[in-house]
């Protein structure tokens, strides 16, 4: 390995810290807690360092928001791929996507709700944040109806659970009917 390689993956495997790092800080004690000076001393690097890597908590912000986008393309293509059927496939997406929301909220809330400086719904919207949307609409497609464009149905679906997501976490929707309220989803937006 030569030294420029090694330099290549130190720097690489910082950066990584950096963001776990922000990430369980997050999840933890909230976004509020997360400082570069506080980041600085939890990986044992200085803040000059932490700055070469991102120029600031946004960056940290949008770093970790397309760590969670990778995640949850993964765990909703596990999902669906474990189902069998069109409704059933629906259902596992839309489990899937409210589990993550209620297991990652830090996550979450770089993906949909803080600014992370990433461009959404563009055409220079980054990789992650695209993938995560199609494997949404690779089961949506198959339920959108007849006539209705598969990705305005993948935004009305995803903006359905996302409402879901965020006003049951901040106690406007009882937790207790999370399973109901989402198939209620499922069952009437879905055309089988």
């Amino acid at each position: 390995m030569s030294v420029q390689e090694r330099k290549q993956r130190e720097r690489a495997d910082r950066e990584r810290l950096i963001v776990d790092t922000a990430r369980e800080l997050a999840e933890q004690q909230g976004w509020d807690a997360v400082t570069t000076r506080r980041l600085a001393e939890a990986i044992e690097y200085s803040q000059p360092v932490l700055y070469s890597h991102f120029r600031g908590k946004r960056e940290i912000i949008g770093a970790v928001a397309l760590q969670g986008a990778a995640e949850l393309a993964v765990a909703v293509r596990a999902a669906t791929a474990a189902a069998d059927g069109p409704r059933e496939r629906v259902t596992a997406l839309a489990r899937t996507y409210l589990d993550f929301a209620a297991r990652n909220p830090a996550v979450y809330d770089a993906l949909f709700q803080l600014d992370g400086g990433l461009p959404y719904a563009r055409e220079d919207t980054p990789e992650p944040l695209k993938d995560a949307f199609a494997a949404l609409m690779e089961t949506l497609g198959e339920v959108a109806g007849e006539g209705v464009h598969p990705g305005l149905f993948t935004e009305v679906f995803w903006a359905a659970l996302h409402g879901q997501a965020t006003l049951t976490r901040a106690g406007r929707l009882p937790a207790a009917d999370v399973e109901r309220r989402a198939q209620l989803v499922v069952d009437r937006l879905a055309v089988l």
